[in-house]
């Protein structure tokens, strides 16, 4: 066992030297990490012998301690690089209901477009699976479909029933016919192509604004920041704005690299949002984070890899689902409750 996990190690090298870091999952690590939609995360219980294979580096730089970045976070693009190829194979929700992907195929691209705000907009303090399926009863019960036009003739209880499992389902109900009137008034019935103009919709906000631009005009002009990226990027160390907003992550700061934007290069503006969305729902998450299956631990300054508590309620809960297999979903599924909340990091 030992030469078989010393040989599936990356050789030592300083980070000086790494270029194109690389990342090795073994491969029965594939059904712990692959989501399925028709189950809850088995990432729960992912075997703490399991080996993920990365790079490390001395522990004089696992943190930057100092006041204010004095300029990118030392070994982003290392860490940066690993979560990616983790994300390859480590789906998540976003992956597969994430805002881009639940416009229709069949519409026009002004409809398309509509659609992607509309699934942003329902999307706020909700799980994605819940906002996919507000989408699909707003797709198939709105008499016509989802076009601005049927949204503004629709009657107002009908389009609120559609989408009464969101959160703020009300609220929102009034945000969607708003809109509808406004982008048929001022926007020719489209919706507006600059990040003042989307902003100023009821109950669009920058994150919001930012990923309708990237994906429904494929315009790269600012970090979609919510409340996993903020939260994630805060625990990696790249910014210090854990006692702040998204907003407050996402935005430059003159004096200091503090926030993303400030030192991010631009080409990643567009991938991060659902590269860290999908890290933050299967590893890194609000209460409990799998810091023992993260495969940046080891460059993590915020990882707990010795809690002993963590590790005996892990041993526990598995040895009850193997004791008693038919009570097992509903054990999982409380859990998963408890500790993936959007609303609490």
């Amino acid at each position: 066992m030992a030469g078989r996990r010393q040989s599936s190690r990356l050789s030592k090298q300083t980070l000086s030297t790494v270029s194109e870091p690389k990342l090795k999952i073994k491969r029965e690590l594939l059904s712990n990490y692959a989501y399925n939609d028709n189950q809850v995360h088995s990432a729960s219980h992912v075997s703490e012998s399991a080996q993920v294979i990365k790079h490390s580096r001395p522990k004089s730089t696992k943190a930057n301690k100092s006041t204010n970045l004095a300029g990118p976070p030392n070994d982003w693009k290392t860490v940066y690089e690993v979560i990616k190829e983790y994300r390859k194979i480590a789906l998540a929700p976003v992956d597969t209901m994430g805002c881009e992907r639940l416009s229709e195929e069949t519409v026009d691209e002004k409809t398309s477009r509509y659609q992607t705000l509309t699934s942003l907009m329902l999307s706020s303090q909700t799980k994605d699976a819940i906002t996919a399926a507000a989408m699909r009863n707003l797709q198939l019960k709105i008499p016509g479909g989802l076009t601005l036009d049927n949204v503004i003739a629709c009657d107002k209880d009908l389009l609120h029933e559609c989408i009464k499992s969101v959160g703020f389902h009300t609220r929102k109900t009034d945000y969607i016919k708003a809109t509808a009137a406004i982008l048929k008034e001022k926007y020719n019935g489209d919706i507006p192509d600059t990040i003042e103009g989307l902003i100023s919709l009821p109950g669009v906000g920058p994150k919001m604004g930012y990923l309708t631009l990237q994906c429904a005009w494929d315009k790269n002009i600012g970090i979609g920041v919510d409340v996993h990226v903020h939260r994630i990027s805060n625990r990696l160390g790249w910014v210090k704005t854990v006692n702040g907003s998204p907003e407050d992550t996402r935005k430059a700061c003159i004096a200091y690299f503090e926030a993303l934007e400030a030192w991010l290069p631009k080409e990643y503006w567009k991938e991060i949002n659902p590269l860290l969305v999908g890290f933050g729902q299967i590893t890194c998450l609000p209460r409990g984070p799998r810091c023992n299956a993260c495969p940046v631990n080891d460059l993590c300054p915020s990882a707990k890899l010795t809690s002993t508590i963590k590790k005996q309620r892990l041993s526990v809960t598995v040895q009850e689902s193997l004791d008693d297999k038919s009570d097992t979903s509903k054990k999982v599924v409380k859990q998963e409750e408890a500790t993936t909340d959007p609303l609490s990091w």
